[in-house]
């Protein structure tokens, strides 16, 4: 009997990382779902994906933002389960304000949940993969961290930026048995892009060649794919999800 494939998902309570977990559940994944407050929407993802999956899946609650958290959650996780087959980097923030108003608090917070976190998830568990000798890992970046810059989003751009660094360093580190890769999603339908001013957004739906954000289904499609054996060649690499910005 083929042993079940497990993922766990950060910050999977709502936008991409939902449709991740249920995209993953659908592939035949058991689905691990982790939120940092947001428990009723957590739970409410699980219930979407024991409803439309007809199979069980895992909330987990823990603050990436503290090391003893993430070590804890990754121990309970391989105690548990006994192994995990791809981690989902995922869980972000975005404190966006007028450039003369960021202070460096915002910004070291953006860095620890977008950057160090992410950091601190694949070094536990990549270990523990390049040991299995199989695994994948997927960072979710932004077209932000590449070429599309925006003063009130310095901390974020700067962060995911880093998380492109750090796959490239991760891919590296944990080769041949652990592919290592990212997406960077252009403008996405999110929460965290809901209240944009609509004259911005008006002018970056122009720079849009397909004239439309992305639907979160369309990345955690990507994700699915960078997480398949169609994928297995496929290593360090950073693939935009943008509609043709």
């Amino acid at each position: 009997m083929k042993e079940e494939k497990i993922a766990l998902i950060t910050g999977a309570s709502r936008g991409i990382g939902r449709a991740t977990a249920l995209e993953f559940a659908k592939r035949g994944y058991y689905v691990i779902i982790h939120y940092k407050s947001n428990e009723q929407s957590a739970k409410s993802v699980k219930q979407e994906i024991i409803n439309q999956c007809h199979q069980d899946c895992m909330v987990y609650q823990a603050d990436l933002e503290k090391e003893m958290e993430v070590k804890r959650m990754i121990s309970y996780l391989y105690q548990r389960l006994g192994h995990i087959d791809v981690l989902v980097n995922n869980a972000a923030i975005a404190l966006d304000t007028l450039f003369e108003d960021k202070t460096t608090e915002n910004f070291r917070k953006t860095l620890e949940v977008n950057l160090v976190a992410p950091f601190l998830l694949a070094k536990e568990m990549g270990q523990r993969m390049y040991q299995q000798q199989s695994g994948k890992i997927i960072n979710v970046s932004s077209t932000n961290g590449i070429d599309t810059f925006y003063p009130m989003s310095t901390d974020y751009d700067a962060s995911k930026a880093g998380l492109i660094s750090l796959t490239h360093n991760l891919a590296k580190q944990f080769a041949p048995y652990v592919n290592v890769n990212a997406v960077a999603p252009g403008w996405v339908k999110t929460d965290m892009n809901r209240e944009l001013d609509p004259e911005f957004t008006f002018e970056e739906l122009k720079k849009i060649f397909l004239g439309r954000f992305a639907e979160p289904e369309e990345i955690a499609k990507v994700i699915a794919f960078l997480a398949s054996d169609d994928a297995s060649y496929i290593d360090g690499e950073i693939i935009r999800v943008d509609g043709g910005y």
